[in-house]
């Protein structure tokens, strides 16, 4: 696979089919932990790491072990077996390296292991890149980096707002919802790009 075909996967990830605002995986990260630009950061770091490395294990059980074995239609628990374990050393990590941040993510750090968005990228690197190591890892790293871009943009839209002037009947979560759908709809601005 060349460079450029890497290029336009990466691209496509981040901006074309952003997980978040394209495709709606990995809302519920999306809208909890985007209240302050500092932890949704950290979320995306954590997703990035875990994505990543999720989509070389995952590939590696599909490609050694799922696929020689006629297993396929193992791939959903098999895949959520990793990314459960995976999730489980970032908590550990972060509770003893990062405890403020450890702390300020909450629940949502275990529900990484839930999140559609990380099954998705496994799921989807089976289907679509199952040939190709380097292609399925650019793909869940760059699925990963679009999702922090997400989750970053919206938390620093979220703070700005609580110094906006809007009725009274949107405060709180309904004009975090409308803000969310401007984001996304500005994003489906990507999709008449032509990737080489």
């Amino acid at each position: 696979m060349s460079i450029t075909e890497l290029f336009g996967i990466a691209l496509s990830a981040i901006l074309i089919e952003n997980f978040v605002l394209v495709k709606f995986l990995g809302i519920c990260p999306f809208l909890g932990v985007s209240k302050k630009t500092e932890t949704a950061a950290g979320m995306g770091v954590a997703v990035i790491f875990v994505m990543t490395v999720a989509s070389a294990f995952t590939y590696a059980v599909d490609k050694f072990l799922l696929r020689p074995l006629h297993l396929e239609y193992m791939q959903t628990v098999a895949f959520i077996l990793v990314i459960a374990a995976l999730v489980q050393f970032v908590e550990l990590f972060m509770q003893k390296a990062l405890p403020a941040l450890h702390k300020s993510l909450g629940i949502y750090l275990p529900l990484i292991t839930t999140n559609c968005a990380v099954l998705g990228v496994a799921l989807l690197n089976a289907q679509n890149y199952a040939d190709s190591f380097i292609a399925s890892l650019v793909y869940g790293a760059s699925a990963a980096i679009g999702f922090t871009l997400a989750i970053v943009l919206f938390s620093s839209i979220r703070e700005r707002l609580e110094f906006a002037d809007y009725p009274k009947c949107f405060e709180g979560f309904p004009i975090a919802l409308v803000s969310a759908s401007l984001l996304a709809m500005a994003f489906m601005g990507f999709q008449g790009m032509k990737i080489f």
